[in-house]
């Protein structure tokens, strides 16, 4: 039996999102693809390729019938940045309200300042804080480099300047992360804050 073929785009919550690429800057302990779980309210989002940019177009068709299209999936849309901005600009062209959702290290992936650029064609970022302090961030998300807290709030600086809706989040239930907490630091930022629930994905 053959597997169901992995969704380009996929509707939730009148909301278009976006399955990019399966890699990840992170390997955090809770995300479903890490436990061999690869199914998102009953899509399929294991790609056996990348989809190019062409075919991301395709599969999301007529953008209005969207309150937003998302950039998430099960992998971090910023390692591919040349398609989100292909995508993202034709559609921010068109009118339609983007989303990105991301681990937030996108400027230590680059190796620079990549925020002003995603404000050309990103409406909104949401951004996974995932906790309180370094400790516990290392502890769930395993990062590949030991100041990626640090980097992740470099981010959050640097982003808020150019980019007026952001959206920090973090879930409730992993060992150690702390809900207020984690929200007084989007305050602290002057930025939105979302709790997650554990095991509750899309």
């Amino acid at each position: 039996m053959q597997p169901p073929r992995a969704a380009i785009a996929y509707t939730l919550h009148g909301n278009c999102y976006v399955n990019l690429t399966n890699h990840c800057s992170l390997r955090c302990g809770f995300c479903p693809k890490f436990n061999k779980q690869w199914e998102v309210q009953g899509y399929s989002l294991r790609l056996a390729a990348e989809p190019s940019a062409e075919e991301v177009i395709a599969a999301i068709g007529d953008p209005a019938r969207y309150v937003e299209v998302v950039f998430c999936g099960l992998g971090e849309p910023t390692l591919r940045l040349s398609c989100l901005s292909t995508v993202a600009r034709k559609l921010h062209a068109q009118g339609v309200r983007v989303r990105l959702n991301t681990d937030g290290l996108a400027n230590w992936l680059y190796g620079r300042d990549v925020s002003a650029e995603l404000a050309e064609y990103i409406d909104a970022i949401s951004i996974s804080l995932n906790a309180q302090n370094a400790e516990v961030y290392n502890r769930h998300c395993r990062p590949p480099v030991s100041q990626a807290y640090q980097q992740l709030h470099d981010f959050i600086r640097c982003a808020r300047r150019y980019i007026p809706d952001i959206t920090l989040t973090a879930i409730d239930g992993l060992a150690g992360v702390d809900i207020p907490a984690c929200a007084e630091i989007a305050q602290h930022y002057g930025v939105k804050f979302r709790r997650r629930e554990l095991d509750k994905v899309g």
